[in-house]
């Protein structure tokens, strides 16, 4: 098999014009991302998420810039050819979009391919700031981590009258520059519908096959996460005889539109 080349964003971009599906896991250090990148995923998101998955705290908002930094740094070193995703954290880009673009600077410099931010509407100057600058960006609506206690908790966005204001952000994010969305527990026929209309791929995480792409935290994926385990989860070391066969499952499983299954996993 030749050894792959390293991701690009020109190369996502056509993967996802010829319907291939983007496979996405969270990553937050070198040993994984050298897994991770040897079994196939595309894309390695740095997310706040270690917060409750490394620190063990009840919310992605105290993670700071500096463990963002630290953390994506230690990804790109493991990592030879997927493209990384590394999260601004809570109150990072909040306040104009020259705090983003400083704070961004330092992600990229830490090995970042491109930055997430959260939520739309008030984001759409930052994300306009931040492309013409030359920092790919990619945007996430539905549930945002970071606005949990304004949303009431960890519930799926975009039903009923959120839907018409979900899809008028995301192609107001589009049309500011952002070259991939994150759709994050959002009913599955909009998500569909959305993915369908927009010219940037999608990234679902519990939000339907209908997605151009998925994204899962890796710890859920291994099944290793205490507590609850998220409805759209599916534990991929079950019949596997190592991380590195479910990884490889995972990345199979996601590009063959198998993984999610709409009765099991979608709202």
């Amino acid at each position: 098999m030749p050894e792959r080349k390293p991701l690009t964003l020109h190369r996502l971009r056509a993967m996802h014009a010829a319907g291939e599906k983007l496979a996405a896991l969270t990553c937050y250090d070198a040993t994984f991302a050298r897994v991770l990148d040897d079994a196939g995923v595309d894309v390695l998101v740095v997310g706040d998420s270690l917060g409750m998955v490394l620190q063990g705290q009840p919310s992605t908002l105290p993670v700071s810039m500096d463990e963002m930094s630290y953390h994506t740094a230690c990804v790109a070193r493991g990592n030879r050819t997927a493209w990384i995703v590394a999260d601004l954290p809570f109150g990072s880009y909040h306040e104009a979009p020259e705090q983003a673009w400083r704070n961004a600077s330092k992600l990229m410099q830490a090995g970042a391919h491109m930055l997430k931010l959260e939520g739309g509407g008030w984001t759409v100057p930052t994300v306009r700031f931040l492309v013409e600058r030359g920092i790919p960006v990619c945007a996430h609506l539905g549930f945002t981590p970071q606005s949990v206690h304004a949303l009431g908790g960890f519930r799926v966005q975009g039903r009923d009258a959120g839907a018409a204001t979900l899809r008028a952000e995301a192609q107001a994010l589009v049309d500011a520059g952002a070259a991939i969305l994150v759709l994050e527990l959002v009913p599955a026929p909009l998500a569909r519908d959305l993915s369908s209309a927009l010219p940037i791929a999608t990234i679902g995480i519990g939000a339907g096959t209908g997605c151009s792409g998925q994204v899962l935290v890796l710890h859920d994926m291994l099944g290793i996460t205490s507590g609850k385990r998220p409805r759209f989860v599916r534990d991929f070391m079950q019949g596997a005889a190592n991380i590195d066969d479910a990884v490889r499952l995972y990345v199979a499983e996601v590009k063959s539109g198998r993984y999610p299954d709409d009765a099991l996993h979608s709202y």
